[in-house]
């Protein structure tokens, strides 16, 4: 029995191009864990129901687990190791950080990750549409109200009055 068949694929992960033969039913969660060593990019669910692959692909959010490799073919893709500028974090890793907007930190990238892509967008303007828009991204330690302050604060979306809570004291857990 010969080798399954292999498709040509140039993809650009994180700034660096590459070109490789994969197999047609490698997905881009599992490239990019399993064969280029990004492992930020967590598998969750595998069904797409969780968020934690979440990547960006040419700027806009999407499942690692629910893509091909070779679908992305030509395609740019950045990864939570990718979003960094050398030892400068991106605005949004700062924000998580500032906010205390992780616990376990396995969804984090992903949560981040999707939360770019958010602000890519352009599309929310209150806190209940970053709510929405973040809503599939699950975080089972259930750090919402941390993430949708540090995501509201890199979109520039004001504060929920309706829902205000007091300011996180970091090593706690709101109530």
């Amino acid at each position: 029995m010969g080798a399954p068949p292999r498709c040509p694929l140039t993809i650009t992960v994180n700034g660096q191009q590459h070109t490789m033969n994969i197999e047609a039913w490698v997905t881009l969660l599992d490239l990019l864990r399993d064969r280029m060593g990004l492992t930020g990019t967590k598998k969750g669910c595998d069904h797409g129901q969780c968020g934690a692959c979440t990547v960006l692909v040419d700027g806009r959010r999407i499942n690692a687990c629910l893509t091909l490799a070779v679908m992305n073919d030509g395609r740019e893709v950045t990864t939570i190791e990718g979003l960094a500028d050398g030892d400068a974090l991106h605005p949004m890793q700062q924000a998580f950080i500032e906010h205390d907007a992780f616990q376990c930190g396995y969804c984090t990238p992903g949560q981040i990750c999707s939360a770019v892509g958010l602000v890519n967008e352009g599309r929310a303007s209150c806190s209940a549409e970053v709510r929405e828009l973040m809503s599939g991204n699950i975080c089972r330690c259930g750090a919402y109200p941390q993430i949708l302050r540090a995501v509201s604060q890199v979109a520039g979306v004001p504060p929920d009055s309706e829902n205000a809570e007091g300011p996180v004291i970091i090593g706690t857990v709101p109530a």
